[in-house]
């Protein structure tokens, strides 16, 4: 079990959800199946850290969104090529 980040409590546990995101470019949105995420038992919070959610921003403003499908799992848009090595617009870290 880990910390939550709701309500510091240590009854958090890792498993993964789905999540849906807006393309940056405001064409569609896009179903992620097996996102990494975090349950809380004691407050009933279910969350995908920050970390996650910068990897798959970063993800999908370095590829070819117009190659995926209406639904993705994570593995899958991680592992898709991108166009640069990183986000050369990201000025923090």
């Amino acid at each position: 079990m880990k910390e939550c980040m709701w309500c510091n409590e240590d009854g958090a546990v890792e498993t993964t959800k789905t999540g849906f995101w807006e393309l940056h470019d405001g064409t569609r949105a896009l179903q992620i199946d097996e996102i990494p995420a975090v349950c809380c038992s004691s407050c009933g919070m279910e969350y995908h850290e920050d970390d996650v959610i910068e990897e798959i921003e970063d993800q999908l403003l370095l590829i070819d969104t117009k190659k995926l499908g209406e639904v993705v799992t994570f593995k899958e848009l991680m592992a898709t090529e991108r166009f640069l090595k990183k986000n050369y617009f990201k000025f923090y870290n």
